[in-house]
């Protein structure tokens, strides 16, 4: 790929040093996406810029006016402290036609809300949890066809925000509390669905129109006691000392039949071609002991540091963490062109 002017967006929180050499993983895990992905357009010789963002969208005007970037690596997870606003950022770039990296607005508005993103994949007949929507400071009232346990969540934060051991519940009491923990805490909507027992599954989908699939990963829990729901809380997310506790690890998933090897990257690419995502996504599946598949949530634009589940089951495809990068660049240029056409 010839030299870009590549601009980034990132929450000004997430700016990160020039280098990090001598700081701990815990002292860099917040921006450490960010850090990789500047660090290593840097060393690809592009012409990089980086834009803290947090409020005002004029910043980015001003920025794209002055810089004339060929393309805006989009990094944002929200803006104005609100998470599902990102879409709304994307809408503007597109406004400014700049071409950017990873999904679409489209795709990222039917993907951050969990109830529409699982009406639309019944409606393509690619198995979902059960699930009902509980409006913010509305009475509970369960419908019959959701039957415990449950899991309760936020309807639109991502990254595990909200979600806890506590989010499993077994009984009516327990829900009605959990429903308005995450109300009030959240100021959002909860979502509850049918909790699934099984193997946790993650797979990269990279592409717009064509896709390729990433080899399948799982998530282990192998010092989890026996008796705890095997889910991805937010304390397993962002608590590097709590991982090692309870022995979290991913990396490849073994065991899996022919069968389900074929099956399941053409599931994750009927969910991500339902959903209209574009650039690259996640898809973070449920194995049942008896081999069904469950799409639990699509997250376009996930985690893309060096050594995360996406870059580390590109590199098992063969796909280094920089040409992982340039191929996302090349995607964004080439959807831009398609939406023009």
């Amino acid at each position: 790929m010839r030299k870009k002017r590549i601009l980034i967006l990132m929450h000004t929180d997430l700016i990160p040093p020039d280098s990090i050499e001598g700081l701990s993983d815990e002292e860099t895990l917040l921006y450490k996406t960010e850090f990789d992905v500047t660090a290593t357009l840097k060393e690809l010789g592009h012409d990089v810029q980086i834009l803290g963002v947090t409020s005002n969208l004029e910043k980015i005007k001003d920025a794209v006016d002055e810089f004339k970037p060929h393309i805006i690596f989009n990094l944002l997870e929200e803006f104005h402290g609100i998470g599902v606003y990102d879409a709304h950022v994307v809408s503007f770039l597109e406004l400014l036609k700049t071409p950017y990296s990873g999904c679409n607005p489209r795709g990222l508005m039917l993907a951050h809300n969990k109830a529409l993103s699982k009406m639309i994949c019944r409606y393509h007949r690619i198995r979902v949890p059960q699930f009902h929507v509980f409006p913010i400071y509305k009475k509970v009232r369960r419908p019959a066809k959701l039957q415990f346990p449950l899991i309760v969540k936020s309807l639109t934060e991502e990254g595990s925000v909200g979600i806890s051991q506590a989010s499993i519940v077994h009984n009516d009491e327990t829900l009605a509390e959990r429903v308005d923990f995450i109300h009030r805490t959240l100021n959002t909507d909860a979502i509850v669905e049918q909790y699934i027992e099984g193997r946790e599954l993650y797979v990269g989908v990279l592409g717009n129109d064509r896709l390729q699939t990433f080899p399948i990963w799982e998530l282990e829990f192998k010092k989890l006691r026996e008796d705890a729901p095997r889910i991805a809380t937010g304390r397993i997310k962002w608590d590097l000392k709590y991982r090692k506790q309870v022995g979290i690890d991913s990396g490849p998933a073994h065991e899996l039949s022919e069968e389900l090897l074929s099956q399941i990257p053409r599931f994750c690419k009927r969910a991500y071609k339902a959903l209209m995502l574009s650039g690259y996504a996640r898809m973070d599946l449920r194995l049942t002991p008896d081999g069904k598949i469950y799409l639990l949530e699509a997250n376009p634009n996930p985690e893309l540091a060096y050594g995360e589940d996406l870059a580390e089951s590109a590199e098992k495809a063969g796909i280094s963490y920089e040409q992982l990068l340039t191929k996302i660049i090349s995607l964004g240029l080439r959807y831009r062109l398609r939406g023009q056409a």
